[in-house]
């Protein structure tokens, strides 16, 4: 079935699903290719930026034109874990009262968490099984979620009272980190205009279904990677151990699997047959940046994890 997959069809599709989101979403075209390549990988993503720049909205819309169920979870301190995976509840039925299971927002296609880190690490491992397993287990039943199913965490870098880092377990099974970015401000006027006058909501048009989605997602794994741009990868991920300078842990072996995999996704979308080292080099940040800690000499002389990545691609070509 994926053999016979038309490339150049596959580019059309995600033009024009580039196309519909344009309709809501004002620029942050990076961001969405990213969040799009994280569901490409049937992977997970955190989007961290400022308040009010469409994170949430690109989600929310990401899973319109997908066709795919959307649920959201705002995280606070007093979110249990049994409001994320449900629970037992006594219900009346033919006479006796016996439990049933209600379940909770996880089981869904698309789950937005909504500023995740300011739900307590208890909480935050609810997801845990989700994120790896594709199920959830509560008392002595283990329940499966429907497919595809990915998370989709947003954070706020300012306000970091009453906030919880996630743990690194958990951070690294995000296969990116992305970061949104204030507005140009062309498309700031574009968003003034859109959003200050009387104008019909546009009309979304559905580009994927489920079962295309499937399918994609399968065919990614059959984009085939050089030998040398495959050591590049494993000598870019090997780099971010051995700069103990500035860096005082590096990325998981998840990192080598997930550039690999992230990359495929991106020259599959481009509509090509194969990787470029141009795809490693796009994707590098958003797959390295939650995994790397850096030391205190870095944050000593400014050095910012991205700054790291930037030096560390451009030492191994």
């Amino acid at each position: 079935m994926t053999t016979h997959i038309d490339l150049e069809q596959i580019k059309k599709t995600f033009d024009k699903l580039s196309s519909e989101i344009g309709k809501v979403i004002v620029g942050q075209e990076e961001v969405i290719e990213q969040v799009v390549i994280a569901i490409m990988c049937d992977a997970h993503a955190i989007l961290e930026g400022y308040p009010g720049l469409a994170k949430t909205l690109i989600v929310n819309t990401l899973a319109q034109l997908m066709d795919l169920d959307f649920s959201r979870i705002q995280n606070t301190p007093y979110l249990m874990p049994s409001d994320i995976t449900g629970t037992y509840v006594l219900e009346e039925e033919k006479g006796k009262r016996v439990f049933k299971f209600q379940k909770g927002p996880i089981f869904t296609n698309m789950l937005l968490a909504d500023e995740i880190n300011r739900a307590t690490p208890k909480t935050q491992s609810a997801l845990l099984e989700a994120m790896q397993e594709k199920q959830v287990t509560v008392g002595n039943e283990t329940f499966k979620l429907d497919r595809p199913f990915f998370v989709l965490a947003t954070q706020n870098p300012i306000e970091q009272e009453g906030t919880y880092n996630l743990p690194e377990a958990q951070s690294d099974r995000f296969l990116f980190k992305i970061i949104t970015k204030y507005p140009e401000m062309d498309e700031e006027e574009e968003i003034l205009e859109r959003f200050t006058s009387y104008k019909e909501i546009p009309q979304l048009n559905k580009v994927l279904s489920k079962n295309t989605l499937s399918t994609l997602q399968a065919y990614v794994r059959h984009i085939p990677i050089s030998k040398d741009l495959s050591r590049r990868i494993v000598r870019i991920v090997d780099a971010t151990r051995k700069g103990k300078s500035l860096l005082e842990y590096g990325a998981s072996p998840r990192a080598t699997i997930g550039l690999a995999m992230a990359s495929k996704a991106r020259a599959m979308m481009k509509g090509r047959k194969y990787v470029t080292s141009a795809d490693i080099d796009a994707i590098a940040h958003p797959v390295l940046r939650h995994r790397i800690i850096m030391n205190f000499e870095a944050d000593r002389k400014g050095v910012s994890v991205d700054d790291a990545i930037s030096e560390i691609l451009m030492q191994i070509k």
